[in-house]
């Protein structure tokens, strides 16, 4: 009787697991269908995949905020660590997450800040430019950051996000808007079109 309770009890447990995956896997598909458009309440936006070691997004960074200030349209970002080549990347990652709880303002600065100092953090002393980060802030840093592990899933929901639409490199950037249905994204192919990609947009 007892093994007839349990067999059910696996049965029961392996379909609810089988629902909530398909719950999810449905949900994130969903996701990734409507990422590439704006923000709700605008018609045209940035958005972003980058990568917090990756050199080039470094630089593309304050080129990004630059041109989302000139023409008053908003930046999405997107986390795109690239793995065993960025060691550090999706701790830093996890941690930016970590000040998005605050606010993500605060997250987005701490992004900016981690670019800034790129050249010097390294696994070792990243922590210790976090706290920094942290400590300028007010924020109470927890040796633990992450006990649950839903930060590192959101960050990993992303990176997902970005394989679901083929990202392959970093920083991949897209000028996304709501006016032309037929083309509601493009690809900055070159970060120096950058301007010129999002006037062509706009002028849709």
């Amino acid at each position: 009787m007892k093994n007839i309770f349990r067999n059910r009890l696996l049965v029961f447990s392996f379909v609810s697991f089988a629902a909530v995956a398909g719950a999810v896997r449905a949900s994130a598909q969903d996701t990734v269908d409507s990422v590439l458009h704006p923000p709700k309440g605008t018609q045209v936006a940035i958005v972003v995949f980058e990568d917090l070691e990756c050199p080039m997004c470094a630089r593309m960074a304050p080129l990004v905020e630059q041109a989302s200030k000139t023409y008053k349209i908003p930046v999405v970002r997107h986390d795109f660590p690239l793995g065993p080549a960025h060691p550090w990347s999706f701790q830093a990652a996890v941690m930016a997450r970590y000040f998005d709880t605050h606010s993500k303002a605060v997250g987005n600065e701490f992004r900016d800040y981690i670019f800034a100092n790129q050249l010097e953090i390294n696994l070792q002393t990243l922590r210790t430019y976090a706290e920094k980060f942290a400590a300028a802030h007010k924020i109470d840093m927890p040796f633990v950051l992450d006990p649950g592990g839903k930060l590192a899933a959101l960050v990993t929901a992303d990176h997902d996000l970005g394989k679901g639409i083929k990202i392959e490199h970093t920083p991949t950037i897209y000028i996304v808007s709501s006016r032309n249905p037929n083309r509601p994204y493009v690809e900055v192919k070159d970060n120096s079109q950058l301007y010129s990609t999002i006037d062509a947009v706009m002028k849709e």
